[in-house]
């Protein structure tokens, strides 16, 4: 037997969720838990397993269910039952089911009636259950007996408040109907977190059990003491049926029974019983689904307009269709050029914003990273001056010159200018590598056709290797042309004349301080500060023609120190082992502190490339890289390196002014023709190539159709991606048909719930347990309570009527039930009326 009000809702979930899974997604409607509390043998369990249809819970008298127990109810075919504390084995039999859960309540709280707030983890997968989570609670209690602690009455409310505070849990507030509901504690906890009564149900149990003549139809009315959704009533086994066997559908049958015949319920029964509970709480899931369904409509919609475009092109797509595959051919080939174009020349559109690209990264190469390495080779002063005092020396043989040797000047000249060729080839090979990568950063739109990607990289690839060689020979060419004649007639040669007075006009270049130009501006790192004074750091460098200066921020007001660029260099740092910053240093060159106690300064970046870029910066300063010496641990000085003859220092001078101006010459010329020979003989070569010639080898290189061969993965994306967009459009058919089949009960309106406000009195006084109340006179939850005249006069029962006495009517108890709708009681002149037996 199940729970039919919800297997109305199970093909419901079923539709959603297989429009769902059919696109890959989760539908999470995350349906509320149900959670039920309440006094210790109201009928919690029983309330409870009504929703699974069988008989599983522990059953006793006093506290039984001492852990919580979470029951998760999964929809399947097969009907069985899991524990997470016994990972994979199935229970078939419910009987082992209780069995087990009373051994491990046992294994935890010991068999004395020890709680624990650990909770029981059960998963019960049947056909007649939706996917909801099921939370049975120990009954509150008041007394500690056996093992329990003697903060019983906190610790179980505390783990009551774990769970029933969650806005998705709907509260089934379970009260006896033969106690006093005034006092009920699950009320009063159910009131604390759920104020406006917007997921709290009374139901009221044992309404069989009550005395004879008695009933609780005022409270299922709710008109004694009203709640936002009212009470409902049932009637569960008892103990006898549950040890006779009753099984659950001969037990709705006998509450039916009961409803229909009682006097006072009659008219009442197609309101109460567990049928009627499970339909209320069901219209609850199905008002969750509902407010949920909007959110998902809205999220399909827009996955289904994000694949309209993609889709359309697939709607007629034919694989095998020649035509398609010719024109597919033509436009990759033309987007691949039009692609390699845009990187390598710059283009508005589709600008990559994270890194540098294609032609960014060649312009860098060009006039960043080649002048750094031609820099780096021809200013070793220290190894010039020893081989031109060596060429002087060998010109004039064993006779001593007068004058300063031409000879001397053009072995020199040309000895510096064939070191030239090593930075040029660096610079092609690092063109090469980014004119690569760029055509593989091109061919991924070509992913669809693994085929013809291969191809179209392997044949671009191939021309811009060969292109690589005749780029190569030029440029040693060139070099060559510029040693084949040394031009001392050149217009910004200085001459032998101007040469003795360089060092005196070199003093005067420097700019006015007034004319200071600004080189560059950045944040850099100072990497080797002590953690005693700091530790690193990160400030804004400013680097002029004259110093460096570094500021608090880029607003350049609070200046921390200046450095003069006087006997500075360069040299490279090597990263720490946990660095990822990359580091050169600043160093001068007399052993002088650069700031501080520091011999040098070291400057982190992010990246190598910025690195390269400050150096570059550093040489438009005139600060220069220091020299690799490969034999730094010989200290041998050659002495004949230098004369002390002044006439010898003089030619040396000359001849070191002379092959000064003219490398400075060279060098410009390289760096005038190094881009634009590789521009012109490779790059705009390669740029033709693809436009022109590109479509003709791939033709010859093989059969159109293997080219043209989708790949396995592109189809499946495009299988994929027509099924998902006709999964979307059927899911939106599917939650629109949900949509107008289903109906949404609105919230009932609020009611007085004052009569809940009870925790404002310290200690509310009850009737003591250990007295039985006169026979004539009904516990006050069974009808009407004497006192102030409720909003409907009408008794709810035929008892005996209670002898009126002097004085104003009170309450039968101090804190008892009061009518929502009267004036709060006044505070009574005299000790309330106490119950016939105690002496007052």
């Amino acid at each position: 037997m199940g729970n039919r009000g919800m297997e109305d809702l199970i093909p419901l979930i079923n539709k959603l969720q297989d429009a769902f899974s059919s696109i890959g997604q989760s539908c999470n409607l995350d349906l509320p838990q149900i959670a039920v509390v309440g006094g210790q043998s109201a009928g919690k369990s029983s309330v409870l397993e009504n929703f699974v249809g069988r008989d599983f819970l522990p059953r006793g008298s006093g506290i039984v269910t001492r852990r919580p127990l979470i029951l998760q109810l999964v929809h399947n075919k097969a009907e069985y039952a899991e524990f997470l504390h016994c990972k994979g084995k199935k229970f078939v039999d419910f009987d082992e089911v209780r069995m087990e859960i009373e051994a491990e309540t046992d294994r935890i709280t010991g068999s004395n009636k020890g709680i624990s707030p650990i909770p029981i983890n059960l998963r019960v997968y049947s056909p007649h259950v939706l996917n909801l989570t099921l939370i049975d609670l120990p009954g509150m209690t008041k007394v500690a007996v056996g093992d329990q602690p003697v903060d019983i009455e906190h610790q179980i409310r505390d783990m009551l408040l774990q769970f029933i505070t969650k806005e998705s849990c709907l509260i089934l507030a379970v009260t006896p109907a033969n106690t006093d509901l005034a006092n009920s504690d699950a009320l009063k906890i159910a009131k604390e977190v759920d104020p406006q009564g917007l997921r709290t149900i009374g139901v009221i149990t044992k309404l069989d059990l009550m005395d004879e003549g008695t009933d609780a139809r005022d409270i299922l009315e709710n008109k004694l003491l009203p709640l936002r959704r009212g009470y409902i009533g049932v009637v569960n086994r008892s103990q006898k049926d549950i040890d006779g066997r009753k099984d659950i559908r001969a037990a709705l049958a006998a509450e039916r029974k009961f409803f229909l015949s009682h006097p006072s319920y009659r008219h009442l029964a197609d309101r109460m019983g567990t049928p009627h509970l499970q339909k209320t709480l069901n219209q609850q899931l199905t008002n969750h689904i509902r407010d949920t369904l909007p959110g998902l409509r809205s999220k399909l919609q827009s996955q289904l307009l994000s694949l309209e475009k993609e889709v359309e092109e697939y709607k007629n797509f034919r694989p095998d269709d020649p035509t398609r595959k010719t024109k597919a051919l033509l436009q990759m080939v033309q987007q691949f050029g039009v692609d390699f174009e845009k990187r390598i020349e710059g283009s508005g559109d589709q600008v990559d914003t994270k890194e540098l690209s294609g032609g960014a990264k060649i312009n860098r190469i060009f006039h960043e990273r080649f002048p750094f390495e031609l820099v780096k080779i021809v200013f070793d002063e220290k190894e010039l001056r020893k081989e031109i005092s060596h060429a002087i020396k060998n010109v004039h043989g064993v006779r001593t010159g007068l004058f300063t040797p031409d000879l001397a000047f053009e072995a020199i000249v040309k000895k510096q200018i064939v070191k030239l060729k090593e930075p040029c080839i660096k610079c092609i090979d690092l063109v090469i590598q980014e004119l690569i990568n760029t055509v593989r950063d091109c061919t991924n739109k070509l992913n669809s056709y693994p085929r013809l990607r291969e191809e179209t990289e392997r044949i671009v690839s191939t021309y811009v290797r060969e292109r690589e060689g005749k780029t190569k020979d030029q440029i040693l060419l060139l070099i060559d042309i510029e040693l084949s004649y040394i031009n001392t007639n050149h217009e910004d040669f200085i001459g032998f004349a101007n040469a003795q007075q360089r060092n005196i006009h070199a003093n005067k270049k420097r700019p006015m301080p007034n004319q200071v130009q600004v080189i560059r501006k950045g944040w850099l790192t100072i990497n080797n500060i002590s953690i005693m004074k700091g530790g690193s750091k990160e400030y804004w460098f400013v680097l002029t023609a004259e110093s460096l200066s570094w500021y608090k921020d880029e607003e350049e007001k609070e200046k921390k120190y200046m450095l003069p660029l006087d006997n500075l260099k360069i040299r490279d740092v090597e990263k720490g082992f946990m660095s990822t910053k990359h580091i050169f240093a600043i160093f001068n060159t007399e052993q002088r502190n650069v700031y501080k106690d520091l011999r040098q300064i070291e400057l982190a970046c992010e990246s190598q490339d910025d690195v390269d870029s400050w150096k570059a910066s550093f040489l438009r300063a005139g600060v220069y890289p220091e020299k690799d010496q490969k034999n730094k641990n010989d200290k041998r000085i050659d002495s004949d390196t230098f004369s002390m003859d002044p006439q010898l220092e003089r030619q040396v001078e000359t001849i070191r002014n002379l092959v000064d101006s003219y490398i400075g010459i060279v060098n410009k010329t390289i760096r005038d023709l190094m881009p634009k020979t590789i521009m012109h003989l490779m790059i705009n070569s390669a740029k033709d190539f693809i436009h022109s010639e590109l479509l003709a080898y791939l033709y010859s290189s093989g059969d159109q159709n293997s080219l043209m061969e989708e790949s396995a993965d592109q189809a499946q994306r495009r299988d994929e991606m027509l099924r998902m967009y006709h999964a979307l459009k059927e899911a939106l058919t599917i939650i629109g048909d949900i949509s107008t089949s289903t109906v949404s009960v609105p919230v009932p309106p609020p009611v007085n719930d004052s009569w809940m406000q009870v925790e404002a009195s310290p200690t509310p006084q009850r009737r003591p347990a250990s007295v039985a109340p006169p026979p004539t006179r009904p516990p006050a939850v069974r009808g009407t309570t004497p006192g102030p005249p409720p909003l409907n006069p009408t008794p709810a029962f035929n008892a005996p009527p209670i002898p009126n006495r002097v004085g104003p009517p009170t309450n039968a108890f101090s804190n008892s039930a009061q009518d929502p709708f009267s004036a709060p009681p006044q505070i009574p002149s005299r000790p309330a009326r106490i119950p016939p037996g105690v002496p007052r």
